[in-house]
This record gives structure tokens, C-alpha cells and sequence, in this order.
């Protein structure tokens, strides 16, 4: 089946930059909201490392918010999995393992994969439009930086987060969206650490995504499923290639 290009439908970048508002429901509403994006976001990009503590105090002052603001942000980060709380050190970002990442990536796997087959079930040709969109224009832009090839492309960072969850979008119960858009954000994490070392190793992330996309078209779930699994397990392995490095970042935070 050949897919054809047509011009993306996607929401705007502001609304996919803050957590995954995919109904572009515009940006925070609250100092809290505010406070809290904008960690994920560091936490996400790794600009907050893994095991990096994290001073109330200092947060307050960094974001002009009251202490009582920082402490509800990091509160809810904790209840994603990308804060860790303790009574007597306080917050720090979740450190990363090469455990930790195959917990992630087979749960994500079970999880997604039943998301995706539901969809492919339920989704009517509206959805099946807007995956081929979303395929479409995140084929539009490089992975890697032009300018610095050890870093994301930020603006496929977004469209490949709008890809993934334009897959799932149909499976018609926010119980397994929820889930699955926690495990995506650890799984971030992690292709964040690893880019930045070069491993030797060469993918064709289009060819894999492109794969996924055919099967839906199709709608054929196990081929879609085996795809999808495929997909992610190549970024697993490729991940620890670097897991000295991810490993040391949490040791030496």
C-alpha cells in the first residue's frame, strides 16, 4: 500500500510542548502547571541529569514561585516516575539503569501494543488519516540537530511524540493512554542519554516507522504489532551500547 503525502494536520507546537495535550488545550493555567511543564521538560531533554537533586529553594527562586508551588510540580512529577522522594534527601530526578530501561521498553511493548491493536479494531478512516499525516510530516524533518548531530532535533522530538500517540489514539480508553504516555516519557529519557554517544551502530528510523504505518493502513494488527515491537527493541539495544554512560550519569549526579 503506498502512503501519500499530503499536507500534516498536526496541532500547534505549543500545544505538544507542554506534557500531552494533544487536544491543543492551550499552556498552563496555574504557577503550579507552569512550574511543573517546565521540569518535565528539563527532566525530559536531560538538562535536569538522572540523580540530580532538586532544591525547593532553589527552584522557588529560579521560577519566581512560592516553595509551596515547587513542592506540588515536584509532587506530581513523583507520581509520573521522573521525581524520586525521600524524608531525609529530599527530591531528585530518577536515575536510569540498564534494568530500569528494560522494564520500560517490554512493558511499553505490552502496553502500546494493545493500544495499537484497538485502535487498528475501532479506528475509523479519520484516524487512519491522521496517522499517515503525522508519518508524513515527521518524515519531513532529520533526527539528529543539522548543526549538532550529538542532540535531538527538537521539532521531530515533538512530531515523533505526535506520531506515536496518533497510533494509539483510537483504542477508545484513557486508562491505556495514560499509562503508555508515562512510559513514553521514560523512554525519552533514555534516548536522550544515548544519542549524545556515538555507538557505531546506523537504523533507518523512517524504514521503521514507515513498517508500522504500512500494517495499519492494512489494518493488520499482528503485522503492526510486530513492527512496533521491532521498533522498540532496536532503540533498546541501541540504548545500551551506551549504558556505561547512562549508568555513570546517575551514579555521578
Amino acid at each position: 500500500m503506498t502512503i501519500v503525502s499530503r499536507p500534516p494536520i498536526l496541532p500547534t507546537m505549543d500545544s505538544l510542548a507542554v506534557g500531552f495535550d494533544m487536544k491543543g488545550g492551550g499552556g498552563p493555567r496555574t504557577l503550579t502547571s507552569a512550574v511543573l511543564e517546565r521540569l518535565r521538560a528539563d527532566i525530559l531533554s536531560t538538562k535536569l541529569a538522572p540523580g540530580q537533586k532538586l532544591h525547593i529553594a532553589g527552584l522557588a527562586k529560579q521560577f519566581s514561585v512560592s516553595l509551596a508551588a515547587v513542592r506540588e510540580a515536584l509532587s506530581r512529577l513523583v507520581a509520573d516516575g521522573l521525581v524520586q522522594a525521600s524524608d531525609q534527601r529530599g527530591f531528585r530526578v530518577s536515575p536510569v539503569s540498564p534494568a530500569d530501561l528494560e522494564d520500560v521498553t517490554h512493558t511499553r511493548i505490552d502496553i502500546e501494543g494493545l493500544a495499537l491493536r484497538r485502535s487498528i479494531e475501532r479506528g475509523d478512516q479519520t484516524w487512519l488519516a491522521s496517522v499517515e499525516s503525522a508519518f508524513v510530516a515527521l518524515s519531513a524533518i532529520p533526527y539528529r540537530h543539522p548543526d549538532d548531530p550529538t542532540n535531538h532535533n527538537e521539532v521531530w522530538i515533538v512530531r515523533h511524540r505526535y506520531f506515536h500517540r496518533a497510533l494509539v489514539n483510537a483504542c477508545g480508553s484513557q486508562w491505556l493512554l495514560g499509562f503508555r504516555d508515562v512510559l513514553h516519557e521514560q523512554s525519552e529519557r533514555y534516548r536522550r542519554l544515548s544519542i549524545r554517544r556515538e555507538t557505531g551502530k546506523s537504523r533507518d528510523v523512517e524504514a521503521e516507522h514507515a513498517a508500522i504505518v504500512h500494517a495499519v493502513l492494512r489494518r493488520d494488527a499482528d503485522a503492526a504489532v510486530v513492527a512496533l515491537t521491532q521498533h522498540f527493541l532496536t532503540t533498546m539495544h541501541l540504548v545500551e551500547l551506551a549504558a556505561p554512560r547512562i549508568s555513570g550519569v546517575s551514579e555521578t549526579a
